[in-house]
């Protein structure tokens, strides 16, 4: 019986935590409906999506939002998105047809450009958000909803259910429409406020499982104390693309087009031993008497497809004394209060926030200055590499900890560096004679 209520317990907690990630425990998109007036046979809301995920945000094609209306409900208009099917309204007689009219609508946000009068604030980004980590401000999207044959106050309005989150592929999971307390709204002179009639959220999690049982990304290791390269290991993201792959260098690499990705999202490869689309490399490039250099680069493999708005997380003890990050943008990530050694590295805008297809210029690359913590820092037994390492959200493949770069046999570090020096001011002298 104790053995049976165990495997009960492994089983639940198991099902829970698949969309848990340590590194961002409170990570979530909620969506909020908002009523904010009532018609002759529904009312008025105001949908807010908010990307509450400190490095995880919704690519282009952007996100796509569904659900099941619990009556007979219909969508009588639609400011800033719009449903992708109209469905059977053949029973709405005379010039005055709803928007939508299907039992389970599909929304999608509305490109930029569009008139203003199909605007409303935050929306039409072509369903593109930002991660909160990155810019708060962008991380929200928002569309207006006329509803009719609905109900017309809190006591008769069924809640929508069944809600689905692409963005812009699987990977969301919804849970139920909840009512919570009334939204607030300040007027533009903070002298006044007003409040929602009505409103639910749902909250929605990702799970990197969902999307793939495979990684999407793998990490390098190098060091400048040991000339093994640690390679990603072999078919790191799946080997099930290996037919179709492309080789580096061949005409059918140099004529595919820029950014052209199908429907199905499915990648274009370039031919490796990984199969990834993303290759994350840590390189440790020096060692100082105060601090040490990392020098990072991300590569794309994926002939299909522009990364826009990445970011590149990893988590290293030291990481709670960064010094200096060239040429990316950093923040720390604190997920609990006590740790902080885990950090958020994204590209500068207009600069190298577009991580562009494979190719010559597919790859971005920086270096990250730190202090050493002399009470814990070592070169030894891998120490100077990352525990875990994520881009654009999930989670990469990292080698095994037997295959990282290692410390050549009874060398100490600062002996390593000395030589590295005076073998450079020989190599100048000699430079300079001849």
């Amino acid at each position: 019986m104790q053995q049976l209520l165990w495997a009960i317990l492994l089983f639940v907690f198991s099902q829970n935590s698949v969309a848990f990630d340590p590194l961002d425990p409170f990570g979530n998109i909620t969506i909020k409906w908002d009523v904010i007036s009532w018609t002759p046979d529904g009312y008025v809301a105001l949908v807010t999506m908010n990307n509450f995920q400190m490095y995880r945000h919704i690519m282009t094609p952007g996100w796509t939002l569904g659900w099941n209306w619990a009556k007979k409900e219909v969508i009588w208009s639609m400011v800033g998105a719009q449903t992708t099917e109209q469905g059977d309204c053949s029973k709405f007689k005379g010039g005055n047809v709803p928007h939508c009219c299907k039992r389970d609508p599909v929304v999608v946000d509305l490109l930029p450009g569009v008139p203003y009068n199909q605007q409303i604030a935050n929306c039409c980004k072509g369903g593109v958000v930002s991660s909160y980590g990155q810019d708060p401000s962008a991380a929200v999207s928002a569309f207006q909803v006329s509803v009719g044959l609905a109900g017309t106050s809190n006591k008769t309005v069924k809640l929508p259910k069944n809600f689905t989150l692409l963005a812009p592929g699987p990977g969301y999971t919804c849970g139920p429409a909840t009512i919570v307390p009334s939204t607030v709204y300040w007027t533009k002179d903070r002298r006044r406020k007003t409040q929602a009639l009505m409103t639910w959220n749902v909250t929605c999690t990702y799970s990197q499982f969902l999307v793939s049982k495979h990684p999407s990304c793998c990490v390098s290791f190098s060091s400048f104390y040991n000339e093994t390269i640690t390679p990603c290991p072999s078919c790191s993201c799946g080997c099930h693309n290996k037919d179709k792959c492309i080789k580096s260098g061949s005409k059918r690499a140099t004529s595919v087009g820029v950014n052209t990705p199908r429907k199905d999202n499915e990648p274009l490869l370039q031919c490796t031993h990984h199969m990834c689309p993303i290759r994350v490399h840590w390189h440790v490039k020096q060692n100082y008497k105060d601090y040490w250099r990392v020098k990072l680069a991300v590569t794309n493999f994926n002939y299909r497809l522009n990364y826009t708005q990445w970011t590149l997380v990893a988590q290293h003890p030291n990481l709670n004394n960064v010094t200096q990050v060239f040429s990316f943008d950093y923040k720390p990530l604190v997920p609990y209060q006590s740790i902080n050694d885990t950090a958020m590295f994204y590209g500068m805008k207009f600069y190298n926030d577009l991580l562009m297809e494979a190719g010559p210029f597919g790859n971005v690359q920086s270096e990250v200055l730190l202090q050493k913590d002399k009470n814990t820092f070592t070169f030894k037994q891998g120490w100077a590499f990352p525990r875990k390492v994520y881009f654009n959200g999930d989670e990469c493949m990292l080698p095994p900890p037997e295959a990282y770069p290692s410390l050549p046999n009874d060398a100490k570090i600062e002996a390593i560096t000395i030589s590295a020096i005076v073998a450079s001011v020989i190599w100048l002298i000699h430079l300079f004679i001849w």
